[in-house]
């Protein structure tokens, strides 16, 4: 008979007993195995986003959300030095990243990352981005003008996609619901609102039964009506008077009643100031306002601070630059959208 091969234990017909694997090999082997558990989820966060990320985490929802860290730092020339923790911890696993892109300095960084961890071999990718900032800039009127929403929608199609298919992206209160459409098919938008917020703080109003909404143009009307379909309505339109643009009272009867301003978001807050006053001529009894995003460049939340014209305005944590800035003065509170997200990364 020929004799065995030389890989096997002379006078033995069967290969030799493979030594035990060490149990770092083998955590490192089942990484890349079973899909992780779906009711875990692995949050990394913008350093502008800690806040919130971690107040998500301590949701009471069915997931465990365990936050986790990006080392942010830069080369001497400036440009991102970027490091992600727990790179071989989270294969296999379901990873969500909490972005903010309210400074354009800081969107490549961001970018960056997001474009990296669907390659660390994950079960899936969720990207929270709960200010979608040039959503107001979504459409053309005049040769020459650029949508940069469809320039920041097509930069998020080309995230790679994961072991799981396509990204899913959690966006609040986006301007415009057709902005869905400018997205490719290598990530599928959820578009969630921050309005059930407001309607918790409207219950809690002493003069509650008197409240009207009230929308600073047609467009907020459309886009919001149908979330308060239980309330009377008020709405402000914008007429040109040469080479000015003033607010009237188009429709809607404000006289003795409570009056709350709903808006998408807040840049300079002329418009709701110019609003107010047509209401208030009209015989409003109080005002308060609510917009999901409380941008405010230069500072201009200082316009409702120094002002005692609004009893209440209402914004959520989506942009964290304005929220240190106005917390605890009035007429601003702030509401957490962590609940919410942290409902939406059940889904």
């Amino acid at each position: 008979s020929p004799p065995p091969p030389t890989w096997m234990p002379e006078g033995s017909s069967k290969p030799p007993k493979r030594p035990a694997m060490d149990e770092a090999k083998r955590s490192r082997r089942d990484s890349f195995g079973p899909w992780g558990d779906p009711s875990i989820k692995y949050l990394y966060y913008c350093p502008q986003m800690k806040e919130l990320a971690h107040s998500i985490a301590a949701q009471p929802t069915q997931l465990t959300i365990r936050p986790m860290e990006v080392s942010w730092a830069k080369f001497p020339d400036g440009f991102p030095n970027l490091f992600v923790e727990g790179a071989e911890e989270i294969r296999g696993k379901h990873v969500a990243f909490l972005a903010s892109f309210n400074n354009p300095d800081t969107i490549f960084e961001q970018i960056s990352v997001i474009y990296s961890l669907p390659k660390m071999f994950i079960a899936s990718f969720t990207l929270i981005l709960p200010f979608f900032p040039t959503g107001t800039a979504e459409r053309v009127e005049r040769e020459g003008e650029v949508p940069t929403a469809v320039t920041l929608a097509r930069m998020l199609s080309h995230i790679p996609m994961s072991r799981g298919g396509p990204t899913s992206t959690i966006i609040f209160d986006i301007h415009a619901l057709q902005e869905r459409f400018y997205f490719g098919d290598n990530i599928t938008p959820c578009f969630e609102t921050g309005i059930p917020l407001l309607l918790d703080e409207i219950a809690a109003l002493p003069d509650k039964s008197d409240v009207v909404i009230a929308y600073p143009d047609e467009g907020a009307m459309k886009r919001f009506h149908t979330f308060f379909e239980a309330f009377d309505e008020v709405v402000c339109t914008k007429v040109r008077q040469g080479d000015k643009r003033l607010v009237t009272l188009k429709e809607g009867e404000p006289e003795g009643k409570h009056v709350v301003i709903v808006d998408d978001l807040v840049q300079s807050g002329g418009t709701l100031i110019e609003c107010g006053k047509v209401l208030k001529a009209r015989g409003a009894k109080a005002l308060s306002a609510f917009c999901t995003h409380g941008v405010f460049p230069n500072d201009k939340h200082e316009r409702f601070t120094e002002s005692d014209m609004f009893d209440n305005f209402w914004i959520t944590d989506s942009c964290p630059q304005t929220v240190s800035r106005v917390r605890g003065r009035a007429p601003f509170k702030v509401l957490s959208l962590a609940g919410r997200i942290a409902r939406a990364l059940e889904i």
